[in-house]
């Protein structure tokens, strides 16, 4: 009875994960929404591929997508002739998240995309959310509060299928993965711990 029962455990285990992955596979059985998730943003399924896109650089020139460093990207989009409150807070909100990253900084990297040259997109705030002087043009900005990001400019007949819900609502932005996935987007109700600990727990767990 003992080496039966021995025996019996292993065997028993191969059979309850079949079964498990059978189900699953017939899609009777939703493990995800069975266990819940630890994220607090949007996990977007299926995760749109940003890499595959017709990008540019902010002057037209064709620029594809490139991640040498296979780093994760804080991505804000800013569709129209300006930019409003929404982008600049969104612009100032993924610059303090990503400098709060400590040593985990260098693994992210922010980006910007827009429909249009930058030099087309007049800076439309009358106070920056940090409280320092508003800088004359949107390119100003970008050059004076934000080092290190990165501008690229998208058609914008391509939004829709890759940015509804910026298109929905301009205070959204993304999280896009080091192969050039969009999988995450973020709400105005997302909040700066919200992000933080995803982005722990991402960089922890994942191997790039």
């Amino acid at each position: 009875m003992v080496m039966l029962l021995i025996a019996g455990i292993p065997v028993t285990m191969v059979l309850a994960a079949t079964w498990l992955w059978w189900f699953v596979v017939r899609g009777d059985l939703d493990i995800v929404e069975l266990l819940g998730t630890a994220n607090r943003g949007t996990l977007l399924d299926p995760p749109r591929e940003l890499a595959a896109a017709d990008l540019a650089a902010p002057s037209g020139t064709p620029l594809p997508w490139t991640n040498t460093d296979r780093q994760w990207t804080l991505l804000v989009t800013n569709s129209g002739p300006e930019c409003g409150t929404s982008c600049e807070y969104k612009l100032y909100l993924t610059r303090q998240i990503h400098m709060a990253l400590g040593k985990e900084f260098p693994r992210v990297r922010r980006m910007l995309i827009t429909d249009r040259a930058l030099t087309d997109t007049a800076l439309a705030v009358s106070a920056l959310s940090d409280g320092k002087p508003v800088p004359t043009d949107f390119s100003q900005l970008l050059a004076r509060e934000h080092a290190g990001l990165s501008a690229l400019r998208l058609d914008a007949a391509a939004w829709p299928a890759l940015f509804p819900e910026a298109m929905a609502a301009a205070e959204s932005w993304y999280l896009v993965d080091p192969a050039g996935w969009v999988m995450m987007a973020y709400a105005e109700d997302d909040s700066y711990k919200d992000v933080i600990s995803d982005l722990k727990f991402l960089l922890k767990n994942s191997g790039d």
